[in-house]
């Protein structure tokens, strides 16, 4: 007996022993299993050594007024604007804790005890307000996977969630996750959502606000304010019972925020291009620099010379604009473009390119013949080289190979003084002017204030006397005619324009920061004369619709066949230039530069100098009204003759003929008396060589 319960018991250790050494081994080899596996899913992981240089969100980039203020949001597919955890109301971080991982501060990435609840909760086929992935887990998801519910996914989460806890502070991931979620309407990170559910910046979300904003991402379609604010309202209210639940209000602070109304921001989701003609003509310059990408996604900060008080006066005049049909492709002719720029710096403080219902930019990419507009080109080359206002041209019929070129009357006047010619924009004295310096010599100064659009070479160039009418090959844009009657008001140094004045990185470091270009161009004294007669032209010429009741100086601009007409003019403070024209071929009704642009102007001026100080011209002398006693005017607007299309084709001896010389013109005649004064020949340089200043 004894022995056989020896042997059993022998065999019961024996059984035992192997028992343990098999699990052991079992033990061994799922460990095995499992590192193996591990191994494999580390391996197949989206993980880095270093995750802190992959957290870089694509980013909108914003536009900002010469004031600071902004004007436009610039993003892609992701509506994303990323800022500090130090620019998050405490509120909002403390509402998205409670309602999201309530023991955020408290776990290493993964919650184990979050986990079991949550299961626990489906198990039993009830919802809780706190899901089982931690705000880490959620960063992780968002910023390296896929939204994929697999269970490959929710492991590789969890490696990513333990890393990023190993090289991020607590504070750290707050930030990055609260920059990265989805709020619906393309608004990605509580900056962009602040903006496009309440109109302001994520740091002045009240309480109430931040609850909301909070209680979005769960479902943002379906919670999402502007979508469904009954909703919305109500996951409100479960978030501030989350963040009293655990101690970050009082009841009496979550009640009080319950009754509160909401202002939703109607119709804004924080897309729009404010003045739109001017942000893309930026957005034009920026990409040629940095490319689309930096503009979309890079989060640049753009600080541009725009004035919106200035836009919303240039938007508001360019409600003048006359309706005449609507073209093949949907657009009301006539079209207009306004441009208004400081002389003194250069600054493009208003744009309007169009009447807003296409993406035509015509204020810069419309190249247009500017007819009488270019005059002050011939007369400043005039002055230059040693005529005065009281020199003396002969207005009398003028051929030169096969052109006649006319007055806007078809009248002729005899002997006129400089003065006279500008005031009324007589055609025929003003190629007997550009005939007497040379052509080139009117190219050359044109070219030195900034107008880039000449043609020099070739069968078809600007290079006749046609061109001293306006008559170029291609034209001209109002950004560029514009920037250069700039150079007439700013002591005759012309000043590059200017649109970017700063851009700034994400990071803010500053990518660029604008200089100014600027040369002399006509001496100071010829400048102030050009401005007076200029002044002559609104006070008793063919300018006299744009008279703001202050010094302004200022020309006109009509093509004989009324497909063009402009007004550009300055004061001591601002240029500004307005154009008319079909984009098609068709013409105005009979539209000089005198009437509608002139009138445009003028509403615009009124505005933009509404509670300045009346300044004077520096050096521009005084002309007596004395002087013009004797000068006899008919009105063209009320001649039906005034309305006859001048024939302005032709060439100069010896030069190519300008194929679009017929597209110049002129808007007034006189007559005027006989002034003892001759202008003196000089031989013309080529365009761009050096030319003496001064010479007056």
């Amino acid at each position: 007996m004894q022995k056989s319960e020896k042997k059993a018991t022998k065999k019961s250790n024996n059984g035992s022993v192997l028992g343990k050494a098999i699990l052991v081994m079992g033990l061994i080899l799922f460990v095995m299993i499992i590192g193996v596996g591990c191994g494999f899913l580390t391996a197949s992981l989206n993980t880095r050594p270093n995750l802190a240089e992959d957290i870089v969100p694509p980013a909108s980039s914003q536009i900002y007024d010469i004031h600071g203020n902004e004007i436009a949001n610039i993003h892609a597919a992701e509506n994303r604007r990323p800022v500090g955890i130090n620019e998050i109301p405490k509120d909002l971080q403390n509402a998205f804790i409670a309602v999201e991982d309530n023991r955020f501060y408290e776990h290493i990435g993964i919650d184990p005890r979050g986990i079991v609840r949550a299961v626990w909760a489906n198990i039993r086929g009830r919802t809780v307000t706190e899901g089982g992935s931690t705000i880490t887990q959620q960063l992780a998801k968002n910023a390296y996977l896929t939204q994929d519910r697999t269970l490959k996914r929710k492991i590789q989460e969890v490696f990513l969630a333990l890393q990023l806890e190993r090289q991020y502070t607590k504070q750290e991931i707050l930030e990055l996750y609260m920059n990265q979620i989805y709020f619906g309407q393309g608004a990605y990170g509580v900056q962009a959502a602040a903006r496009t559910y309440f109109g302001k910046d994520v740091k002045d979300l009240t309480l109430n606000e931040c609850a909301m904003l909070a209680g979005i991402p769960k479902s943002p379609n379906y919670y999402s304010p502007i979508n469904n604010i009954e909703a919305a309202t109500e996951r409100k209210a479960v978030v501030l019972d989350q963040m009293v639940k655990y101690g970050y209000i009082t009841e009496s602070e979550a009640n009080t925020a319950k009754k509160e109304s909401l202002s939703i921001a109607k119709s804004n989701n924080d897309g729009g291009n404010g003045p739109s003609y001017f942000v893309d003509y930026v957005l034009q310059q920026l990409a040629e620099k940095y490319g689309d990408d930096a503009i979309y996604k890079d989060g640049l900060k753009i600080y541009t010379t725009i004035d919106m008080d200035l836009q919303a006066a240039a938007e508001s005049a360019m409600q003048n604009l006359p309706t005449y049909f609507t073209d093949a492709n949907g657009i009301v002719q006539p079209q207009g473009a306004l441009v208004a720029i400081d002389p003194h710096t250069g600054y493009i403080r208003a744009m309007v390119g169009g009447r807003g219902t296409d993406q035509f930019n015509r204020a810069t990419q419309a190249v247009r013949q500017p007819g009488s507009a270019f005059k002050p080109f011939v007369f400043a080359a005039a002055l230059e080289n040693k005529y005065t206002p009281d020199s003396i041209i002969d207005d009398k019929p003028l051929k030169i190979g096969g052109w006649e070129p006319q007055n806007y009357s078809r009248n002729f006047s005899g002997k006129v003084r400089l003065r006279d010619v500008v005031r009324w924009s007589l055609n025929v004295p003003t190629v007997r002017i550009a005939q007497d310096i040379g052509i080139d010599k009117a190219i050359y100064y044109a070219q030195e204030m900034g107008i880039s659009t000449f043609v020099l070479d070739g069968a078809t160039n600007d290079r006749n006397l046609a061109i001293a009418l306006g008559g170029m090959t291609r034209g001209v844009t109002p950004l560029e005619l514009t920037s250069a009657y700039g150079t007439f008001a700013n002591r005759g140094i012309h000043v590059q324009p200017v649109a970017i004045l700063r851009v700034v990185s994400r990071t803010g470091k500053v990518l660029e920061e604008a200089e100014r270009k600027e040369k002399s161009v006509i001496s100071a004294a010829n400048a102030a004369t050009m401005t007076a007669m200029m002044e002559d032209v609104i006070r008793r010429g063919t300018g006299t619709r744009a008279n703001i009741g202050r010094p302004a100086a200022g020309k006109t601009g009509t093509t004989s066949d009324y497909h063009d007409a402009w007004f550009v003019g300055y004061t001591p403070d601002l240029v500004a230039g307005v154009w008319i024209g079909n984009d098609s071929v068709g013409d105005l009704h009979g539209m000089a530069g005198g009437t509608t642009p002139a009138v445009i102007w003028q509403a615009f001026m009124l505005k933009a100098h509404a509670g300045l100080p009346v300044r004077n011209f520096e050096g521009s002398p005084a002309f007596s009204a004395s002087s013009d006693s004797d000068v006899s005017i008919e009105d063209p607007e009320k001649d039906k003759d005034a309305k006859k299309k001048t024939d302005d084709k032709g060439k100069d001896a010896g030069k190519s003929t300008s194929s679009n010389s017929n597209k110049s013109g002129a808007d007034r005649s006189t007559s005027a008396p006989s002034r003892i004064s001759s202008p003196a020949s000089a031989e013309a340089p080529e365009p761009g060589m050096g030319v003496e200043k001064g010479q007056n």
